[in-house]
């Protein structure tokens, strides 16, 4: 897998590819990251790479023709029969979920390129531009830190780069969670501040642990992300135990609620 990045800031990445656990997937060569910098295809004696921007307004646009350039050598370097995806992280993408992750970690790789200033000649998204990604409904001074979140996340699927191989199948809105948030988790000491670790994990017994995870998967979804929890429920991943533990858990939301309004005279 091989992720070709084009960028004016390459330093920003160093961190990414020597720290953490998924260094492994780095150093190892499970994923292979190229930076390649506009600037370096950009002519004149100070290699610009960006310009006003036609109408007036604040901001400058990256111009097109080293972007170009840019992407010719790298489909070059690649030497692919069939082009990798040149992707652009922007506004108007497609918001990146663990969907479209487990996707692009069993895919050939992509060319990423991170926008800067106001953004991207039109004309260059219009020709070579294939896919959009978004993080979020936010603005970033530059694509940089979403490359990064797609970089990070796609490691840590590769086989051998987390410790334990099963870890990430447990992790929130994977499809072994039926796509719900994960439960809580706790560790040492069993009391801490004067708060216990919940009994049930402590009883030994792997059913109702499982159990207990499973009902506190369903009330943290259906609390913080219920939309996750009407797609599962679409899908036909809710069991009739499911359902009931989800009724007896609105109905505890209720009962304390009630029991902390104030009482009228």
């Amino acid at each position: 897998m091989r992720f070709d990045i084009i960028t004016l800031f390459p330093e920003l990445f160093a961190p990414l590819l020597t720290s953490g656990i998924t260094r492994r997937a780095y150093e190892g060569g499970l994923v292979e990251v190229h930076f390649w910098n506009p600037r370096d295809h950009a002519e004149g004696n100070y290699r610009r790479v960006d310009d006003r921007s036609f109408g007036g307004g604040p901001g400058m646009v990256m111009l097109a023709e080293p972007l170009f350039k840019c992407l010719t050598a790298i489909r070059a370097a690649r030497q692919e029969t069939s082009p990798a995806p040149l992707v652009l992280f922007s506004p108007i993408g497609q918001t990146l979920n663990h969907g479209a992750v487990a996707q692009w970690s069993a895919s050939a790789g992509a060319v990423l390129l991170c926008g800067r200033y106001e953004g991207v000649d039109q004309r260059f998204i219009d020709q070579y531009v294939d896919l959009q990604i978004s993080l979020g409904d936010f603005v970033l001074s530059g694509g940089e830190i979403a490359a990064m979140a797609l970089l990070d996340a796609v490691a840590r699927l590769q086989p051998g780069v987390l410790n334990d191989e099963g870890s990430h199948q447990l992790d929130s809105f994977n499809p072994a969670l039926d796509g719900l948030l994960d439960s809580p988790h706790y560790t040492r000491p069993e009391v801490w501040q004067g708060h216990a670790v919940p009994p049930e994990l402590m009883s030994g017994h792997h059913a109702h642990i499982e159990r207990w995870r499973r009902e506190q998967s369903l009330s943290l979804t259906a609390l913080h992300r219920p939309e996750l929890l009407d797609q599962a429920r679409q899908l036909g991943k809710l069991s009739r135990q499911d359902e009931v533990s989800l009724q007896r858990s609105k109905a505890s939301l209720t009962d304390a609620a009630q029991a902390a309004s104030p009482k009228k005279l």
